[in-house]
């Protein structure tokens, strides 16, 4: 018999839903504040990059390695369902790289990134970056103990995405629309998507880049080291 209606059947109820889910973030919060404190004692930048599949995430953080690696140690922590792909695209850079699968989950936590801290060890002064699993919606709601939160998305995907996926964009501290280079062949409105952005988070910042290409990235790494 279920306990809350009195009724013959055993099942959930909403609330026991938003029960579970609150004192799950709970503890997830509990976690990611020892995670920061753990990261600002070292002085360690952590920037968790939040995108959908495709956004080229990995290009980026290769390039940035490729370019920023002589100026600051660099660290990977890399989120991914299955397979150390990315990873091991990441440890051909010659960084640090720990690989977290996540299996069925659609995100990183904060207990995740406490364990893969444990076995990077970074340096103080270490620039972190942590590649969370693709996914325009869960990622949002999980605090990692992170500096930054960064959402990355492509000129490949639709101009209206910030509006679709209000609560990614509303947590991002910082907008990168990636993949410039192919802008002469899609149907992509920079500007509007710039607007989009800041109704649903006025304080984001937003730029514009290539990975591929190059384009504008010394304004990506100015942020870096703001």
């Amino acid at each position: 018999m279920c306990a809350t209606c009195g009724c013959g059947e055993t099942h959930s109820h909403p609330h026991d839903v938003i029960t579970l889910e609150e004192k799950v973030l709970a503890r997830n919060d509990e976690i990611a504040w020892a995670n920061r404190s753990r990261l600002e004692s070292l002085g360690v930048r952590a920037v968790n990059l939040m995108s959908s599949p495709g956004s080229g995430k990995t290009t980026l953080l290769e390039r940035t390695i490729g370019d920023l690696g002589g100026r600051r140690t660099i660290a990977v922590v890399e989120g991914d369902q299955e397979t150390a792909l990315d990873a091991d695209r990441i440890r051909r850079t010659g960084v640090d790289v720990v690989q977290v699968n996540t299996g069925a989950g659609c995100h990183l936590d904060a207990s995740m990134l406490d364990r893969a801290l444990d076995d990077l060890d970074p340096a103080p002064k270490t620039l972190l970056f942590v590649e969370n699993v693709g996914n325009l919606v869960c990622p949002a709601l999980f605090d990692l103990g992170e500096s930054g939160k960064v959402v990355i998305i492509s000129v490949t995907e639709g101009t209206d995405k910030p509006l679709k996926y209000p609560y990614m964009f509303a947590a991002a501290d910082l907008v990168v629309i990636n993949k410039l280079d192919l802008l002469p062949y899609v149907d992509f409105d920079v500007d509007a998507c710039r607007l989009h952005v800041a109704s649903v988070n006025p304080a984001a910042s937003v730029i514009t880049v290539s990975a591929t290409r190059g384009d504008n990235l010394t304004e990506w790494y100015g942020w870096l080291f703001s």
